[in-house]
């Protein structure tokens, strides 16, 4: 056991639901590490501050969540690659004096896809709906995964092709933008649909509904043979994965949450602060009976 604890955080606002706590000091414990590992709730205009305010007071480690990635990325001192690829981070690590930005969520969500579902991402199409935060930092690690061209559908078409504008450089011709009214039929040359939209977030999960015809509220436009024998993700977990059981309900050939994705993006985390990963499957075992 060491010494000190490692002062290491997440912030967010709204932060109270967050399951990053558990899931590292499952981590900490299952290493031997002394960690201290709190949420933060910094007012929506005051990210700076407060993340400054964190490493002044020791932190070594702060992972970085709605709304605050944007703030996180400018923030940073340095930036890894795929943080800067992805123009967010959620995840920022004191080293050398200097705090640098990293992304793990493409990361994570494609350890998930490829190794908990075994799925094949090699020369299948992606469709992403959503162009926020969410969807910027798995584009680069849908790539890097062997994925042959990304669609990006948003309802305000101007910020997918914003997008697009920012990978279509190193990816002429592999990245498009569509608007969610042009998805009101099939996409036949679509393998992966990823959700990356806040659908999940805005939505009463206590309301009832029938799953399997009503399309998750902001996406009622999606055709459900968009879905059908296709491999479907949403980066939403638990109740709020309305998109992966709707999927599901129309058929999907694979339909599944963020619940690993979220786990397997702080082991990338972890790695990144204290030097190893640790194994996740115990972890992720039992959060998915807590969130079932």
């Amino acid at each position: 056991m060491s010494h000190f604890a490692y002062q290491l955080g997440v912030a967010g606002n709204p932060i109270a639901h967050s399951l990053s706590p558990d899931i590292h000091q499952a981590f900490a414990a299952s290493l031997g590490h002394d960690v201290v590992y709190q949420r933060y709730l910094f007012d929506r205009e005051e990210f700076r501050d407060g993340a400054a305010t964190f490493f002044q007071q020791g932190g070594v480690g702060l992972n970085v969540t709605v709304p605050f990635k944007r703030d996180a990325y400018q923030f940073a001192d340095r930036l890894d690659g795929l943080a800067a690829a992805a123009g967010a981070v959620n995840t920022l690590a004191l080293q050398d004096g200097d705090v640098v930005g990293y992304n793990t969520d493409g990361l994570g969500m494609v350890r998930d896809l490829q190794v908990r579902y075994g799925a094949s991402l090699s020369g299948l199409n992606a469709l992403i709906l959503g162009a926020g935060g969410a969807c910027r930092g798995i584009i680069q690690p849908l790539f890097d995964a062997g994925i042959g061209k990304i669609c990006i559908a948003n309802r305000t078409v101007a910020n997918a092709q914003a997008l697009v504008e920012r990978f279509d450089q190193e990816y002429p011709d592999r990245i498009t933008a569509v608007g969610f009214d042009q998805l009101t039929d099939d996409v036949p040359e679509v393998q992966l649909i990823v959700n990356s939209t806040s659908s999940g977030l805005n939505q009463d999960s206590k309301q009832p509904r029938d799953a399997s015809r009503e399309a998750p509220d902001g996406l009622q436009r999606l055709s459900p043979a968009l879905v059908a024998g296709r491999l479907c993700y949403d980066l939403s977990y638990g109740e709020q994965a309305h998109f992966a059981r709707w999927a599901q309900a129309q058929g999907a050939l694979l339909s599944a949450d963020g619940l690993g994705m979220l786990v397997e993006q702080a082991a990338e985390s972890y790695r990144i602060w204290l030097g190893c990963r640790p194994d996740t499957e115990s972890v992720y075992a039992s959060l998915r009976h807590k969130t079932s």
